[in-house]
């Protein structure tokens, strides 16, 4: 019997798009609309002109962008060229994106205006191959050339480039221990699995309101939107009270937040004169959620709240629909959902035995969207993988109807707005500062569930560390979503007996 012909997800999504070609796809953040007629033939061209550069199976296009339709596009472009695609993430600093270009092997660096003012700091400190831009941006002439204009006349047609399940997609990065976030290495096979079922409304077309970064999982629902009819309103970065607007205004159907990000909406003046009547599903993930807030949210928007748990290195694990929302754990915690078909999900003792229903260890998946593994650090790569199963570094358990419950974490990973920050790489960086003697990093949650990143901090001799300063400090030399929110002062850490700094004991303290 043969095999079906494999076709990658983006190759889906622009055959989607250039079969229904007058219908709306993309409208940008300045109310620009373009048809995806339009937008598919633009990817296309675009992807025969990066070919025609080098781009193909092996190489790595990076790219320094925002919430555009071109950053977009480039996005599918690459992708039926057959490249890795890495996104830089806005927040970090030009010398971590530095070493994530270094660490890729990029080939080819693509701008878009949303982020043109960050190229020249990058690009002081690595040497790029190819830097192109996507269209004309601020100081363009001197980036290098604009490659959506040398694409103009260039076939509006799928490339042949053969791309099968196991040949790699992208890479992702979260935080990591060394200075260089870990690099999560995807395949084309996994991603497209997820294009199989349903996506958006029942009763019309999806319109999927982008207000977080593309770059991450709002991204990925832009893939899904545009696969299954529907149109991606872009905006540039999330403003609760633009976000409201856009909802009433663009009639948006599904909308994704992460929990702080949907506290700001509800705390929102705007909330209660708004039409949200349009909204058929919000979507929340990412962090704990408050399951006060949560149940306000419900009286807000409707019984349409779907909560995902999920990772780069395993992409969704368990989904909460709306009707299990009123479901709480013997702990008072919402459930974060139950595993998607295909997902097992165990939980273990420290030994690797399988606990029963209610007791809390650490939880590991095995499922077909397990990621390749992280880019070039075997090392890292075995921690987590083996046989199948990845230990995902959370602390649950699972109730005897087979909800998921997330309790803790067992690394100190904090969750923030923008991404994840590793606490050792932030004290790593304060101890290089003259006014720090010792002192540690952790999150803690505030009344909302959010998480925010203190700094404990031993002053040197004669020193008074000041937090502006710090944060500055931070954000200078790593990015701002790494930057402290508060400073506390100390005498002197307190340690576990094994001598590291005592972070149960500070969260305790700094909780009071």
């Amino acid at each position: 019997m043969t095999e079906p012909e494999f076709i990658s997800a983006p190759a889906l999504v622009l055959r989607s798009l250039s079969r229904d070609p007058d219908r709306q796809a993309v409208t940008a953040a300045d109310g620009t609309r373009i048809t995806a007629g339009a937008y598919a033939a633009a990817a296309y061209r675009l992807a025969h002109e990066l070919i025609a550069r080098g781009v193909g199976p092996g190489t790595t296009v990076a790219l320094l962008t925002g919430n555009t339709p071109e950053a977009l596009g480039a996005r599918h472009a690459a992708g039926v060229a057959g490249a890795r695609v890495v996104n830089l993430y806005d927040g970090m600093s030009a010398e971590v994106l530095a070493e994530i270009v270094t660490s890729v092997d990029t080939a080819v660096l693509l701008v878009d205006a949303e982020r043109a003012s960050d190229a020249p700091g990058l690009l002081a400190l690595v040497d790029v191959p190819t830097v192109l831009t996507l269209g004309p941006v601020p100081g363009g002439a001197a980036l290098g050339a604009d490659v959506i204009a040398a694409s103009a006349d260039l076939p509006a047609e799928p490339p042949t480039v053969p791309i099968g399940p196991a040949d790699e997609l992208g890479i992702r990065h979260t935080g990591g221990t060394t200075g260089i976030p870990k690099g999560i290495l995807s395949l084309h096979g996994p991603y497209r699995r997820a294009f199989d079922g349903t996506f958006g409304p029942v009763d019309g077309r999806p319109r999927f309101l982008a207000a977080s970064s593309i770059a991450h999982l709002a991204g990925v629902l832009s893939d899904l939107t545009l696969h299954h009819g529907g149109e991606v309103i872009l905006q540039r970065s999330f403003d609760p009270g633009e976000v409201l607007a856009a909802v009433e205004r663009e009639r948006i159907t599904d909308l994704w937040v992460l929990p702080p990000l949907l506290h700001r909406l509800l705390d929102h003046p705007a909330i209660d004169r708004t039409d949200l009547s349009s909204l058929r599903r919000v979507s929340y993930g990412g962090s704990v959620a408050s399951p006060t807030r949560i149940k306000e949210a419900i009286g807000v928007f409707g019984p349409i709240l779907w909560s995902g748990y999920g990772m780069s290195e395993a992409q969704n694990i368990a989904v909460l629909t709306p009707e299990d929302h009123d479901r709480t754990g013997h702990d008072g915690r919402l459930p974060v959902g139950r595993p998607l078909p295909g997902v097992r999900v165990a939980v273990r003792d420290a030994d690797g035995a399988e606990l029963p229903p209610g007791q809390v260890g650490e939880i590991e998946v095995s499922s077909p969207g397990l990621m390749a593994g992280y880019w070039k650090r075997p090392d890292l790569t075995a921690q987590v993988l083996h046989d199948g199963w990845l230990n995902t570094g959370d602390i649950g358990y699972l109730d005897a109807d087979g909800f998921l419950y997330l309790t803790d974490r067992r690394s100190d990973k904090i969750i923030v707005v923008g991404g994840h920050v590793h606490p050792s790489e932030v004290e790593d960086l304060l101890l290089t500062h003259p006014a720090v003697a010792q002192c540690a990093v952790l999150g803690l949650r505030d009344a909302q569930q959010a998480e925010h990143v203190h700094a404990v901090v031993v002053p040197a001799a004669g020193q008074q560390p000041q937090l502006d300063d710090l944060r500055a400090f931070v954000t200078t030399h790593k990015g701002r979503i790494y930057a402290p929110e508060a400073l506390h002062l100390v005498a002197e850490i307190p340690l576990t007996p094994v001598g590291k700094p005592d972070k149960q004991r500070l969260r305790a303290t700094l909780a009071h």
